[in-house]
């Protein structure tokens, strides 16, 4: 492969709109959970950029504005929007369903934990992280995220192309 056709290709990352899509979505519902944390807890905590868990759902709003954006950009009829809608189907049930369940699982776990003797052995373990999984209203919203961001990012290249 020639250079100058190597750097095209590796510069179209840039301008792959279903890929914008998903980072800023999932970019967006990062920033909401940060901002949010600030403000019931007044103090900032850089975890919420990248954990998961929490309102809204940053994986469903990425898994869900990469399918909208293929849907829009290919076509609703297309195999591309069917394998991003089923990888989408699968991250958000996961999401409300096992990784919910392992977090609570952990909870449960840490207080056992926590309410053993000085002595044993597992008394100073480190506790499991709980917040891995969301309820269903953080996943839903982090849905209607990832719609939202994939339209806008829509509208705004159908602009661009037009200019």
């Amino acid at each position: 492969m020639e250079e100058s056709a190597i750097m095209s290709s590796s510069f179209s990352v840039f301008t792959n709109y279903p890929l914008i899509s998903a980072f800023v979505s999932f970019s967006i519902a990062q920033l909401i959970k940060f901002f949010t944390s600030w403000y019931k807890e007044r103090r900032w905590d850089l975890k919420q950029l990248v954990g998961s868990g929490g309102m809204p759902s940053a994986h469903s709003a990425t898994v869900t504005a990469l399918a909208v954006s293929v849907g829009l950009q290919e076509g609703f009829d297309g195999s591309h929007f069917a394998i991003a809608l089923i990888l989408a189907s699968i991250v958000m049930y996961d999401a409300t369903g096992v990784r919910l369940q392992a977090g609570r699982q952990a909870e449960v776990l840490n207080q056992i934990v926590y309410e053993l003797p000085a002595e044993h052995p597992l008394a100073e373990s480190r506790p499991l992280r709980e917040l891995l999984g969301h309820t269903p209203p953080q996943v839903i919203a982090g849905g209607m995220l990832g719609i939202l961001t994939a339209f806008v990012g829509y509208s705004v290249t159908r602009i661009a192309t037009t200019i």
